[in-house]
């Protein structure tokens, strides 16, 4: 992977400038330009549709807003992101780039408004909600059976590809995780929540930042210690989200112990090593797994979660990988790093957990290339 010129983690300033309504309002209408189909909704509309945002309205809350479920006056049922105070341009322009894409695996943007103080953007209405509501719940999750499951995986990689290959630029998601995967009435699976989408230029394949935000169990370990940020971090993404699918399990991140990918890629690989895989699938699913079929997506699973992000295949090898036969025509992967003890870690981490917003505030120092504060969204359901 090429790298930063100067390789100095410099980020642009109006990453963290807070959103200025007549500076939004003329962003959404040049959209708006661009994007056909993409408009302007009646703030009026959107109080009535939503009782007034009403606390029972609520369907899901990200790092930068609340997402309340609404109902339009023509009768269309719409999911509506209330942006919090605190969300930056960065946050709400990344969310923008939704608008000029199409794909079935990725949610899409109908619209926006702005009025006083709201911001708000309006999404088409999955009816099976987020994946986290359904895969850690012993009654929901039955509904999904073993091919559901693979399709979801399926569908996936597949959007990440479009996101991955999209026009001249390349579109990383930076925060996959089951809450960010909507299921629509097939179960088919919706990549959603832009708020910390980053884009690349083809000639540009790796950036720094110091804004970094992910969840803890999902983001890549060379975002996280270093801020580096390639399409490869949703490579990492995407292996944990099928580790989980198929397990049913959550990853934990052992951080007490120097850990960078978390215990269930641990366990898999352990598994994996074994020749013992079937106790990973989820008990729920009982025996209505093919065998082949979960060692091979387990294998390729493994293969994204890799710790070196130069060891990860890109999401098209993926869906190649996923689709061969074969698990003998697949490499094999690395194991995780030893565990260690956490005064042992090339860097060390002085975190605080922020009760009220959710957040953990992290100073890198040591070996990274700066020191700095950093965010990292901390999802305590996942």
């Amino acid at each position: 992977m090429r790298r930063l010129p100067n390789d100095s983690g410099i980020v642009e300033l109006q990453d963290q400038k807070h959103m200025d309504a007549d500076e939004l309002v003329e962003l959404c209408t040049r959209t708006e330009v661009s994007c056909p189909g993409f408009k302007k909704f009646d703030f009026f509309e959107i109080v009535d549709g939503t009782d007034d945002f009403s606390a029972k309205r609520i369907v899901g809350r990200g790092g930068f807003g609340t997402v309340y479920k609404g109902q339009l006056t023509t009768g269309v049922m719409v999911a509506i992101k209330r942006l919090d105070e605190n969300a930056t341009v960065f946050d709400f322009n990344s969310e923008l780039q939704l608008a000029s894409l199409q794909h079935i695996n990725l949610i899409r943007l109908l619209g926006w408004c702005v009025h006083g103080k709201e911001r708000l953007l309006v999404y088409e209405f999955m009816h099976n909600g987020s994946l986290d509501r359904i895969i850690f719940e012993k009654t929901k999750a039955a509904l999904l059976n073993w091919h559901k499951r693979l399709q979801i995986i399926k569908g996936l990689a597949e959007g990440l590809v479009y996101m991955h290959k999209h026009s001249l630029l390349w579109i990383i998601h930076g925060d996959l995780k089951p809450n960010n995967v909507l299921l629509d009435q097939d179960m088919n699976p919706k990549i959603a929540d832009f708020g910390s989408a980053r884009t690349l230029s083809s000639d540009l394949e790796e950036g720094r930042t110091i804004r970094i935000v992910g969840t803890s169990g999902y983001i890549a370990p060379e975002y996280a210690s270093r801020g580096l940020y390639s399409v490869k971090i949703d490579v990492f993404g995407f292996g944990v989200l099928a580790l989980v699918i198929i397990s049913g399990r959550k990853n934990i991140i052992l951080e007490e112990q120097g850990d960078t990918v978390g215990n269930l890629v641990r366990d898999a690989w352990q598994l994996w090593s074994d020749e013992r895989l079937h106790e990973l699938v989820d008990p729920l699913l009982r025996d209505g797994h093919e065998i082949y079929e979960m060692v091979r997506f387990v294998q390729v699973a493994l293969l994204c979660v890799q710790e070196d992000p130069v060891d990860r295949p890109t999401m098209s090898d993926v869906i190649a990988f996923l689709n061969f036969e074969s698990t003998s025509l697949l490499p094999d992967p690395k194991p995780p790093s030893e565990l260690i003890n956490r005064d042992a870690t090339d860097f060390n981490l002085s975190a605080y957990v922020g009760q009220l917003n959710r957040t953990v505030a992290i100073t890198i120092t040591g070996s990274a290339p700066l020191s700095t504060r950093v965010r990292i969204i901390v999802d305590p359901e996942t």
